[in-house]
């Protein structure tokens, strides 16, 4: 992944420009677009994704909006597992945490579910990045579309989204 170049599957060959790849592309930071063909019966979009690219499910990282005392914040954790929200709450200096509104975290964020991205979403908001992504080079965040995942090194999301990171899976 060189910097300010995307790879063959990017916006320019037929992959979908969004607000994450344009957050991206301002900040210079270097990546690869994965776009694929998404079948909407799908039960998991990240696992889906895992499968169709041909890698492990531990480097695909799932975005979710969860409801942390009233305030909408971001939880980026591995697709190979779940979201434990009394470790979520913690990592937001909260008690408890919930599941956010589909249609509120739609609205938050700009982007559908299933393409909820972590990067470039309408209203910025506090984000937590699980401490398993930096066990890897680079992984797969989804692109701001169903059907399109972007591949970005661990420590460039964390620096983006200025996210915390911290143990938010299920053990």
């Amino acid at each position: 992944m060189a910097k300010g170049r995307r790879s063959a599957k990017s916006s320019s060959a037929g992959g979908p420009g969004t607000p994450a790849t344009a957050a991206l592309d301002a900040a210079g930071v270097p990546y690869s677009a994965h776009p694929y063909e998404h079948d909407p019966s799908a039960p998991s979009y990240g696992l889906e994704a895992a499968e169709v690219l041909g890698i492990s499910p531990a480097r695909v990282f799932k975005t979710l909006m969860v409801d942390v005392s009233g305030k909408l914040c971001v939880a980026v954790v591995p697709v190979s597992g779940s979201l434990d929200l009394k470790a979520t709450a913690a990592a937001f200096g909260a008690k408890k945490a919930a599941m956010a509104d589909p249609a509120a975290a739609e609205r938050r964020t700009g982007y559908v579910l299933g393409g909820v991205s972590p990067l470039g979403q309408r209203q910025a908001s506090p984000t937590a990045v699980d401490d398993s992504a930096l066990e890897h080079a680079t992984i797969f965040v989804s692109g701001g579309r169903r059907g399109f995942d972007i591949e970005l090194a661990p420590a460039d999301l964390v620096r983006l989204t200025g996210a915390s990171v911290a143990r938010l899976r299920a053990r």
